[in-house]
């Protein structure tokens, strides 16, 4: 049996970037980046673009976080359906977040060309796969709703539907053409490597303790050893936000995503699985996610954390999913795990912040953090750039307490280890 370890698959597979240093006296820059995400890389590189120093402070590692470790679906639109963004934030506003998402992708895959990042990326679109009636019911709705403002969605059903999914379990699946997949490890290195070739500082092991107005030369972003003097700040931490110096934390609750990699797998049956290349998710409240990387892995995800669970239970719910989907692969051996941080906001829609003049905090991502993040960091720079309101595709939230109990967290993760435990018993699926 091959020894089930934790570690990120994403950074296992991807080179490492040449080796930075924390941030260890004081600098000045006109922009100070708070988080070495998606985000927060997209910003730095779309201002340094436009001629703006920059500096980018990071608590870990780059890729550490979410952007390094989720699933790597390169989605389009939000997690809920179009109809109800714009019910939600009003026609105006939602059709406009509904647009800027939905060509997303096309960013997303525009920039690793154009950048040359080497990140697995495949835009052959995703699977949203139905697991029963209840969520074909949901699919045929958000196929009507995409389709009314003219995406390239089809409806899979039928033998076209187990061609695509390769599995008899599916009744319908929503293939969306503008969606893809990569590594989100290689894309997230990829951007730093672009920012440091423009110029930009990089600081990892840097996580900020203090943020405070100074004078009339903007602001003071602090670590423990040095500081960054900046005329504009972006925050980008997501659901990695830590300390005392923000009060992001109000305005979401962290969720938790686990994934589990196979070893490689080869052959006619592991090659009917996803054979033209998606990436996929099923319509479960407690959703799994599915997807294979260019060496042949099955990756298999849910949400909850398994980095605190033993490696019988990881496998046992592995191998419940594998086999209800794709019994044709036999015994499968699973080599890897690992557990990433979701922002959650109660409405599935993320929240943009101006706290102060020249300061921009976005949070609540909801999983959706490979095109999002890489838009909303270009719409940071322009905004920063040119002080246009119009440069962001929804208006800044009010910094206002919110009720989003801390609670939340605990109590979804206990519903979702239950449900996982009752996969791994048979009880439920």
């Amino acid at each position: 049996m091959v020894e089930l370890r934790q570690q990120c698959l994403w950074e296992y597979v991807t080179p490492p970037t040449a080796p930075a240093v924390a941030l260890n006296s004081d600098a000045v820059a006109d922009v100070c980046v708070i988080g070495g995400g998606i985000t927060g890389l997209s910003a730095a590189l779309h201002l340094l673009e436009q001629g703006k120093s920059v500096v980018l402070l990071e608590a870990r590692d780059i890729g550490h976080g979410g952007s390094g470790r989720n699933v790597g679906l390169v989605n389009a639109g939000t997690w809920i359906r179009p109809d109800d963004v714009e019910a939600t934030l009003g026609q105006q506003q939602g059709s406009r977040l509904n647009k800027v998402l939905g060509e997303a992708p096309a960013e997303v895959f525009a920039l690793i060309q154009r950048l040359g990042i080497d990140c697995q990326a495949r835009n052959q679109g995703t699977l949203h796969m139905a697991h029963n009636a209840t969520g074909v019911a949901d699919l045929q709705a958000r196929h009507e709703q995409w389709t009314r403002r003219g995406a390239d969605v089809e409806l899979l059903t039928g033998a076209r539907c187990e061609e695509y999914c390769g599995t008899t379990q599916i009744a319908a699946a929503l293939l969306d053409r503008r969606a893809g997949t990569i590594n989100p490890m290689g894309y997230t290195r990829g951007l730093a490597e672009a920012v440091e070739r423009l110029g930009g500082r990089i600081h990892p092991q840097s996580p900020v303790q203090g943020l405070e107005r100074s004078g009339n030369q903007g602001w003071r972003v602090k670590t423990a050893k040095g500081s960054v003097q900046a005329e504009k700040v972006v925050i980008s931490t997501g659901a990695y936000t830590e300390g005392d110096w923000t009060d992001l934390q109000r305005h979401f609750f962290r969720g938790y995503y686990y994934q589990v990699a196979s070893v490689p797998l080869h052959g006619a049956a592991a090659d009917n699985v996803l054979k033209h290349g998606q990436g996929s998710w099923d319509t479960r409240t407690v959703l799994s996610s599915i997807r294979r990387d260019d060496q042949g892995r099955l990756l298999l995800g849910s949400l909850g954390r398994v980095d605190n669970k033993p490696s019988w239970f990881i496998r046992s719910w592995a191998d419940r999913i594998q086999s209800h989907y794709f019994p044709q692969l036999g015994k499968v051996e699973w080599e890897m795990h690992w557990t990433g941080c979701i922002d959650f906001t109660p409405d599935h829609l993320m929240r943009l912040f101006e706290p102060a003049p020249g300061i921009v905090a976005v949070t609540g991502y909801n999983g959706r953090g490979n095109t999002t993040g890489t838009v909303i960091g270009k719409a940071f720079a322009r905004f920063l750039m040119q002080d246009d309101p119009a440069a962001l595709p929804i208006p800044f939230s009010p910094m206002k307490p919110v009720a989003v109990p801390a609670l939340r967290t605990g109590f979804y993760e206990t519903g979702f280890s239950l449900y996982h435990a009752g996969q791994c018993l048979r009880v439920v699926l």
